[in-house]
């Protein structure tokens, strides 16, 4: 019995909420703000299921989705907001490992341009191609990687990163949502 057009996205939603909700987090630079994402992208791709079901790849279909939703806040009017760094810890929620590597990184990855953020997580976060990013964010592949080399020169030159230094490869140290 084929499943019925709820029952498909929740199963989708169930499956593919946990990368989707990492990327929308890293796009909008703070989890409420990546959650707020999702949620409007989930509700575009729940309103055209039937055209995202019928798509060649449903997951890259809806990343794009995830993506241009955060791309087109560029379009509306927005009120800027202010990250606080003296936030009260939640004792017992986080590992100890690597907690003030990872908050300096999205500290400073909340520093980038809309564009160039997207483009540094789907890069490195999401292990895309140039080209599939360049399709994703409607630009050329050398665009992409222009942007890059300027958001990874921009990272480089800021001090909360100065003090960072790179992991050994060896250590397997996975990211996790602030």
């Amino acid at each position: 019995m084929p499943a019925t057009h709820d029952e498909d996205f929740a199963s989708f939603v169930s499956m593919r909420s946990g990368p989707l909700l990492r990327l929308a987090v890293g796009l909008a630079g703070s989890r409420p703000a990546g959650e707020d994402l999702l949620q409007s992208a989930l509700t575009r791709a729940y309103l055209s299921w039937s055209k995202v079901r019928g798509a060649a790849d449903v997951d890259a279909y809806v990343r794009r989705i995830v993506v241009n939703s955060h791309v087109s806040v560029l379009r509306r009017r927005r009120v800027r907001e202010e990250l606080q760094s003296d936030v009260a810890d939640v004792v017992g929620t986080a590992p100890s490992y690597g907690i003030d590597d990872r908050d300096a990184l999205w500290t400073a990855l909340a520093r980038l341009g809309r564009r160039q953020r997207a483009i540094v997580l789907l890069r490195y976060y999401e292990d895309m191609a140039d080209e599939q990013i360049a399709e994703l964010l409607g630009c050329r592949p050398a665009t992409v990687r222009s942007q890059a080399m300027r958001a990874l020169a921009t990272l480089k030159d800021l001090p909360e990163l100065a003090e960072h230094k790179p992991r050994p490869a060896a250590a397997n140290v996975t990211w996790e949502i602030p």
